[in-house]
């Protein structure tokens, strides 16, 4: 089988299900594959580790959205401005404004109010779990942890965290492979507009009375006359903000729980060591990334190991093939917190590293061990249903129990 039809395989239900099977086979064919335009609308697809890594970092491959008879949509005119689509000069100048307030300490300072959260959540998860009931992993924890954090940031009512999800899905299932329908596209625009209004109003609030959260923090510095920044673009990267944070974090708690609760002694271990639940979060990161592929676009005629891309040819760049690339990792299907390498790249590299990387880290790291101090005979009931997406890859529903100790 050659690249092209390879490619045209993870649009199949059968790859959203395990992509794995095809990142295989394009290992085989070498670090990167050029693909055939005339068929596609990439030019070449990156696979291998180092390939990735270097489309990632290098500024001859650069941010795209997608056509730009398009870019006049909510949703793409919305991800333009904000510093995760924009190039440098913007890129850059968004980039410091969030860096001076979304700080080490910043996320430091938020361990207690996670691990409160992560302690009423398990209480519920202990009520719904009595006499053997079956739980959603996902939907009462995987998706309300991370939900929350983001309301502890911005200072969110609780009552309109639910409201985020929905929204946030419509955008995520325009983005996407296979994603681009009209009815899909109208989806995530409405959103968009929804989310800006909601925004806007926040801005507003939050100058008029401001507090101690992310949106206070950035819109004080703005008027300081310091740091340029419109409310628009500001509006555009918490648009961003919200998609990047809970529903990767989701997909992490999720990715992780299955082959962490098919090993008991890694169980075990993360329950009793914090390191090791670090690490076991990076190989979680690396076996099963949350974000499976990005692309980009060549600046000018170039080649990438090897393959020549043409000037204005985009790139599948596909981040779960790299984090599995046998050059870097042995045995890479195997999940093995222990590897001495847990290297991955699904925060990204170079100038675009996620924001929220330690973050995101961090929520692993809690929430894991106190799940399992919490729930010594935390079972799978029955077998997990998966996302229907492939550029964030997660679980839809994984039934879970809860056992006896703990569970009262």
């Amino acid at each position: 089988m050659d690249a092209d039809a390879i490619v045209a395989e993870l649009y199949t239900e059968a790859a959203r299900q395990d992509p794995n099977p095809w990142y295989a086979m394009l290992h085989e064919l070498g670090p990167a594959s050029a693909l055939d335009q005339a068929t596609s609308v990439y030019a070449a697809v990156a696979n291998g580790f180092d390939a990735v890594d270097e489309v990632l970092r290098d500024p001859r491959f650069i941010k795209t959205l997608g056509p730009a008879d398009k870019l006049d949509h909510p949703v793409l005119a919305t991800l333009s401005r904000s510093m995760m689509f924009s190039l440098e000069p913007d890129h850059g100048r968004m980039r410091r404004l969030f860096n001076k307030i979304f700080t080490a300490r910043r996320v430091a300072a938020l361990e207690a109010d996670l691990l409160g959260a992560i302690d009423g959540l398990l209480d519920r998860m202990a009520e719904l779990g009595a006499g053997g009931a079956e739980v959603d992993f996902v939907a009462e924890f995987g998706y309300l942890f991370p939900t929350k954090v983001i309301g502890f940031l911005l200072d969110l009512p609780e009552s309109d965290l639910a409201w985020f999800r929905e929204r946030a899905q419509h955008i995520d299932r325009y983005l996407d492979l296979g994603g681009k329908s009209p009815e899909k596209l109208r989806s995530a625009d409405d959103a968009v507009l929804e989310l800006t209004d909601y925004y806007l109003r926040l801005i507003a609030q939050r100058r008029a009375a401001p507090g101690t959260d992310l949106v206070s923090g950035l819109v004080q510095l703005i008027d300081s006359g310091d740091d340029r920044i419109s409310d628009i673009e500001l509006v555009a990267n918490l648009v961003v903000l919200l998609n990047a944070s809970f529903v990767t974090t989701m997909n992490l708690l999720g990715n992780g729980l299955l082959p962490l609760l098919a090993r008991p002694a890694l169980v075990d271990r993360v329950r009793a060591d914090a390191d090791f639940a670090s690490r076991c979060v990076e190989e979680i990161l690396r076996h099963d990334s949350p974000v499976q592929l990005l692309s980009r676009v060549a600046a000018d005629d170039t080649e990438l190991a090897g393959v020549p891309v043409p000037k204005d040819g985009v790139i599948m760049v596909l981040i779960g093939a790299a984090n599995r690339d046998p050059r870097k990792h042995a045995d890479p299907d195997s999940f093995d917190p222990a590897r001495p390498d847990v290297g991955h790249l699904s925060f990204g590299g170079g100038g675009y590293f996620c924001l929220g990387a330690a973050l995101s880290r961090l929520e692993g790291r809690l929430a894991f061990p106190r799940l399992f101090q919490r729930f010594p005979d935390l079972a799978i009931a029955r077998e997990p249903v998966r996302s229907d997406g492939l550029l964030l890859r997660g679980y839809g529903v994984i039934p879970v129990t809860t056992g006896g100790r703990g569970a009262a």
